[in-house]
C-alpha cells in the first residue's frame, strides 16, 4: 500500500544532475549559459577593499555584495559568481541577504570558494595579549567590555567554561528546595563558597541538571542571588518555575515532567574560582577573558577565538518579496554563539532542545488550566547561527558548519525548494539542522498569523503578505551531508529536527556521534493525540521522506529516543468518494516515508524506529536496525495507521507498551542477528545508503574510521561499518593490507579475512608490528558487572567502552603474547582499578587525571615482559563512581 521505492529513488537521483548542471561545485568561474546576457566573476578576500572586485584587486565581503547588487540592477539575468579567497572573514555584523541579492531562475548568484580555498566566515574575535595571573596557572587577556559568549574555541576546538561538581567542591548536598530556590544552610562548604562571591558573581553561576525533566533532557538555570543570613539561593525566574513546576495538561499521551525542587545540580558552572585545566571564564563587564591552559599548551601559540555574533548569516526576505536563486558553496561557517540560555529564562528543556521561556504553560493551549499560549506545542526553538526564511531556490552545498553555539542551519517560514547537499555539520552546541517552526502547524488559521510572524521569521514586522499556504516550508532537500559531534552543550539535541513541512526529503545522509536522537519528526506535536483522541491537534505535514540515511552511535548521552523518532500527524487525509472515509492508499502516499535507512550501535535505544505520542500515517519500509536496543520499531501511544514492511531488524517490532494504536500492518520483515555478517543484509540496501550513494559526489570527506566489525569466528569475510570509506581506503589486518575488499558505500565494506583473525586486528591504518588491539567489544573478553556504552563522543577507541559502577566488577581476557596493555579512561568520577596477570599479585592503578580533565583511550597499565605463551589478565574495579575499559593491546 506504499509508493514503490523505485519511484522515490528516481526522484531523488535527479538532484545530482541538477547540481552538476548548475556548476555549483565547479572550481572554475561560472560559464555563460545560452540564454544569459552576461557571465560575471567577482573576487573577495579577507583583506580586500574598494569596489573593483577583480582577481588582482579583490573586495571585502560587503564590497563584493554591493558589486553583485550593481550587476543585478544593470542586468537581473546575469550569471554572477563571487569567488572567495582563502582566509578568515571576520564579520562585524550579521552577513545578511535580502531580495536585492537574488538571482533569477536558472541564473543563481553564486558565492563560493576560489579554487583550492576554504574561506571561513567567522563571528569571533581572536584574543591576544595574554598575561599570566600570579602563580595559579591562569592567563588573562583583554576583550571588549560587554563581551558575551557561551562558547570559546582554542585551536579550533570548543573548550568548557569553568565548572566543577558539587562533590569536588566538598559540598555535603544537604540542600532543600522550594518554589524560589534552595536552602543550603546545612552545607557549610556551599555556604562558604557562595559567601566568597560578589552579588554579580553569584548571578553568573549556572546549575546543570542532566535528566532533570526526563532522561531525554538537560535543563540549566542560573542563580539569581544568595542570602548568607537566610542561607538561601534564589534561582532565576522564570527558569526555576519552568523546570520545577510545569503546568499539567489534559488528555496527555506523552508527559512533560517537572523536576523536584530538591534536585541537586550535577554541575556548577561559570565562576572564575572554578577554573580548571583547559577551562575559561569571561568577565564581560570587566572586559577580561581568563583561560587555564592544559599541560603542554603555550598561550603564545594558541589561536583563541571568542564569538561575538549570534546570527552569523541570515538569508531572509518576506512572503511578498522572497530572496531567491542564491547559492553558497565551499564555505565554512564558524565561531558564533547563542546567549539566550544565559538569561533569566535559562534552558528549561522539553525535548530536542525545544524549551519553555515564557509562562509554565507555554504552548499548552486549551489543554491546561489556565489555558496556555497556542498553538499546542509552541515552544521556543534554538537560535540557528545560519538561517534561511522567506526564500526560494537557495542552495548550500559543499560547506562546513562547525564551531557554532546554536543550531547550525535553520530553514523555515516560506522557504521553498531549499537544497542542503554535501555539507559537513560538526562541533555544534545544539542541533545540526532545524527545519520548520513550532508556531506554524496550521498557518492557514488566521488566529495564528501574529505568532508566526513574531516567532518564525526575523522579518515579520515588515511582512505585508497575508499568511497562508505560502508560509509552509516546502520542497526542502537534505542530501549527502555528514552530521556528527553535535549537541556538545545541549545534549538533548537531535541531529536533524523536522517540525512542520511538505515535500521535505532527508536522504543519503550520515549521522553519528550524537548525544540523543538522530532524526526527529514532529517532536512534541503529538503529546495530546493517541488512538482515543486522534484529532486534538492537526498540522500541514504531507509527503515527507526520510530515506537511505546511515544512523549510528546515537543516544550516547541522553535516553528515550531513537534513530528516527516520530510524533503527531504525518499526512494530509485523502477521502474516498463518500467524502467521509479515509482512503488508506492515497493517505499513506502523503504520509511520512521512512525507507532504506540503516541504524546500528544504539544499545540503549528503547525503539530504534520510534512511533511516539500521536504518531500516524508512517510507512516504515526496507529499513535496517542491528545492535540497537530493545525494540526495532514501536513506541508509546501512537495514534496508528502504521505500516512496517520489508525491514531487516535484529529486535522485536510493534512494541507499544503505553497504549495500542488504532491499526498497524506488518509484513515481509526479516529477523537478523544483533551482530550481522555479510550475508544477513542485502548488499543493495547497504550500497544505497549514505552520502555519495546516489549520483552526487561530495567534495567534503571525513577521515576513514571503523565503528563495527561483524563476528570473525569461523568467518572468511566480515561486514565492516564506519565512516569515510572511499574507493582508495585501505584495510589492514595487523600490518598487512587486505586485497579484494568490496566497498559498498561510504559506510560499509565487506572484507575477506584469514582464519584466526580478530576484530581488533582489522583497521584502516597499519598497526604496530607484532601487536593486536582488542576493542572492548571483542568476543574474547569476559565481563562480570560491566555494561556497554557506545557513541560517547569522548575519543574512545572505536567510539565505545565497557563500564562498571559496582566495586568488584571484573573484565578478563586470555591471550597469546609477551606483553599486554590495558586501555581505559581517566576522569574525575573514577578511582582505582586492580590488575592481575596470571593470578599474580594485584597491582593498583589510579584512573584519576592529574589535570582534572577527561582523557579517553589511555594506556592505563602495561605489563613487563612475559614469557612467550598464553596468559590471562584480570581488571577489577576497586573504587570511584565508574571504571571504564577500552580494550587491550597484546
Amino acid at each position: 500500500m506504499s509508493p514503490p521505492r523505485s519511484v522515490v529513488r528516481k526522484l531523488l537521483r535527479r538532484v545530482g544532475p541538477v547540481v552538476a548542471a548548475l556548476g555549483l561545485m565547479s572550481t572554475a568561474p561560472a560559464v555563460q549559459s545560452a540564454d544569459a546576457a552576461a557571465a560575471v566573476t567577482l573576487y573577495a578576500s579577507p583583506s580586500g577593499g574598494g569596489s573593483v572586485c577583480s582577481s588582482s584587486a579583490p573586495c571585502s565581503l560587503s564590497g563584493a555584495q554591493q558589486a553583485v547588487r550593481a550587476q543585478l540592477a544593470a542586468n537581473s539575468s546575469a550569471d554572477v559568481t563571487v569567488l572567495l579567497a582563502d582566509g578568515v572573514y571576520r564579520l562585524s555584523s550579521t552577513w545578511s541577504f535580502g531580495p536585492a541579492d537574488s538571482g533569477t531562475p536558472g541564473h543563481p548568484v553564486v558565492w563560493k570558494a576560489a579554487p583550492g580555498a576554504r574561506p571561513v566566515i567567522s563571528g569571533a574575535t581572536r584574543v591576544t595579549g595574554w598575561t599570566q595571573s600570579g602563580t595559579s596557572g591562569v592567563w588573562s587577556a583583554p576583550v571588549p567590555a560587554g563581551s558575551d559568549s557561551r562558547q570559546l574555541y582554542v585551536d579550533g576546538r570548543a573548550v568548557p567554561t569553568a565548572r566543577a561538581t558539587p562533590a569536588s567542591l566538598g559540598f555535603r548536598g544537604a540542600w532543600t528546595g522550594s518554589s524560589t530556590g534552595y536552602t543550603i544552610s546545612a552545607d557549610p562548604a556551599a555556604m562558604a563558597w557562595f559567601g566568597a562571591l560578589t552579588a554579580s558573581q553569584v548571578a553568573g553561576v549556572e546549575f546543570d541538571y542532566p535528566g532533570g525533566n526526563g532522561p531525554w533532557t538537560e535543563s540549566r538555570c542560573r542563580v539569581a542571588s544568595f542570602s548568607a543570613a537566610a542561607g538561601t539561593l534564589r534561582m532565576s525566574q522564570p527558569c526555576w518555575t519552568n523546570v520545577t513546576a510545569r503546568a499539567s495538561y489534559a488528555q496527555a499521551s506523552g508527559g512533560l515532567p517537572s523536576m523536584s525542587v530538591h534536585t541537586m545540580p550535577a554541575r556548577i558552572e561559570n565562576a572564575r574560582t572554578l577554573l580548571g585545566s583547559g577551562q575559561w571564564f569571561l568577565d564581560g563587564p570587566g572586559g577580561t577573558l581568563s583561560y587555564k591552559p592544559t599541560a603542554g599548551q603555550q598561550m603564545s601559540a594558541l589561536d583563541v577565538e571568542l564569538p561575538r555574533l549570534q546570527t552569523l548569516v541570515q538569508v531572509a526576505g518576506t512572503l511578498a518579496t522572497p530572496v531567491h536563486d542564491l547559492t553558497f558553496g565551499g564555505l565554512q561557517f564558524s565561531y558564533a554563539t547563542w546567549n539566550a540560555p544565559s538569561t533569566s529564562a535559562g534552558f528549561s528543556d522539553v525535548q530536542s532542545n525545544l524549551r519553555i521561556t515564557g509562562a509554565n504553560n507555554q504552548g499548552m493551549c486549551d489543554f491546561s488550566t489556565p489555558a496556555g499560549s497556542c498553538p499546542w506545542g509552541a515552544l521556543t526553538q534554538p537560535l540557528a547561527n545560519v538561517s534561511v526564511t522567506a526564500a526560494k531556490n537557495v542552495t548550500l552545498t559543499g560547506n562546513r558548519f562547525s564551531q557554532l553555539g546554536g543550531a547550525g542551519l535553520g530553514v523555515r517560514y516560506g522557504a521553498v525548494n531549499t537544497l542542503v547537499q554535501g555539507n559537513e555539520f560538526t562541533d555544534i552546541a545544539s542541533t545540526a539542522l532545524l527545519l520548520g517552526c513550532t508556531y506554524d502547524p496550521l498557518p492557514t488559521d488566521p488566529s495564528e498569523a501574529a505568532g508566526i510572524k513574531q516567532n518564525c521569521t526575523p522579518n515579520g514586522a515588515t511582512e505585508t503578505a497575508a499568511i497562508g499556504t505560502n508560509e509552509i516550508l516546502t520542497g526542502t532537500t537534505v542530501a549527502d551531508n555528514v552530521i556528527h559531534h553535535i549537541g556538545t552543550d545541549y545534549s538533548s539535541a537531535s541531529g536533524i529536527t523536522l517540525l512542520f513541512s511538505q515535500r521535505t526529503t532527508i536522504t543519503r545522509n550520515n549521522l553519528y556521534d550524537l548525544p540523543y536522537t538522530a532524526i526527529t519528526a514532529g517532536v512534541i506535536q503529538g503529546h495530546v493525540n493517541q488512538a482515543t483522541t486522534p484529532q486534538n491537534t492537526t498540522n500541514i505535514n504531507s509527503s515527507n521522506t526520510i530515506s537511505d540515511n546511515i544512523l549510528h552511535d546515537y543516544l550516547s548521552v541522553r535516553s528515550d529516543g531513537g534513530a528516527v523518532y516520530v510524533e503527531g500527524h504525518q499526512a494530509q487525509y485523502v477521502y474516498q468518494a463518500d467524502g467521509t472515509t479515509i482512503d488508506p492508499v492515497q493517505t499513506l502516499a502523503k504520509g511520512l516515508q521512512v525507507t532504506g535507512n540503516i541504524a546500528y550501535n544504539g544499545p540503549t535505544t528503547n525503539f530504534t524506529y520510534y512511533d511516539d505520542a500521536g504518531a500516524e500515517w508512517v510507512n516504515w519500509q526496507g529499513n535496517v536496525a542491528f545492535g540497537a536496543g530493545d525494540s526495532s520499531q514501536g513506541g508509546c501511544s501512537p495514534t496508528g495507521h502504521l505500516w512496517i514492511t520489508g525491514n531487516y531488524f535484529s529486535a522485536r517490532i510493534q512494541s507499544y507498551p503505553c497504549a495500542q494504536p488504532v491499526d498497524t500492518h506488518a509484513s515481509g520483515n526479516t529477523t537478523i542477528p544483533a551482530t550481522p555478517g555479510p550475508s544477513h543484509i542485502p548488499n543493495g540496501l547497504l550500497r544505497a545508503a549514505g552520502a555519495g550513494s546516489g549520483s552526487f559526489a561530495p567534495v567534503l570527506s571525513v577521515p576513514a574510521r571503523i565503528f563495527y566489525v561483524s563476528p570473525t569466528a569461523n568467518a572468511t569475510q566480515v561486514l565492516v561499518a564506519g565512516e569515510g570509506f572511499g574507493p582508495a581506503t585501505p584495510v589492514y589486518i595487523g600490518t598487512t593490507q587486505v586485497g579484494n575488499v568490496t566497498r559498498l558505500s561510504s559506510g560499509f565494506m565487506i572484507v575477506p579475512i584469514p582464519a584466526g583473525t580478530s576484530a581488533g586486528q582489522i583497521s584502516v591504518t597499519p598497526q604496530v608490528p607484532g601487536t593486536v588491539r582488542l576493542n572492548d567489544d571483542d568476543g574474547g573478553i569476559t565481563y562480570n558487572g560491566f555494561s556497554y556504552a557506545g557513541g560517547r563522543s569522548y575519543g574512545d577507541y572505536r567510539n565505545d567502552v565497557h563500564y562498571a559502577t559496582a566495586n568488584g566488577s571484573t573484565a578478563s581476557v586470555t591471550f597469546t603474547g609477551t606483553k599486554v596493555t590495558v586501555y581505559g579512561e581517566q576522569n574525575t568520577d573514577q578511582g582505582n582499578i586492580g590488575i592481575s596477570v596470571d593470578g599474580g599479585p594485584q597491582q593498583v592503578v589510579s584512573t584519576l587525571p592529574t589535570d582534572g580533565v577527561r582523557h579517553a583511550n589511555v594506556a592505563l597499565y602495561t605489563s613487563g615482559q612475559l614469557s612467550s605463551g598464553t596468559h590471562t589478565v584480570v581488571v577489577t574495579k576497586l573504587s570511584g563512581q565508574y571504571s571504564t575499559l577500552d580494550g587491550f593491546l597484546v
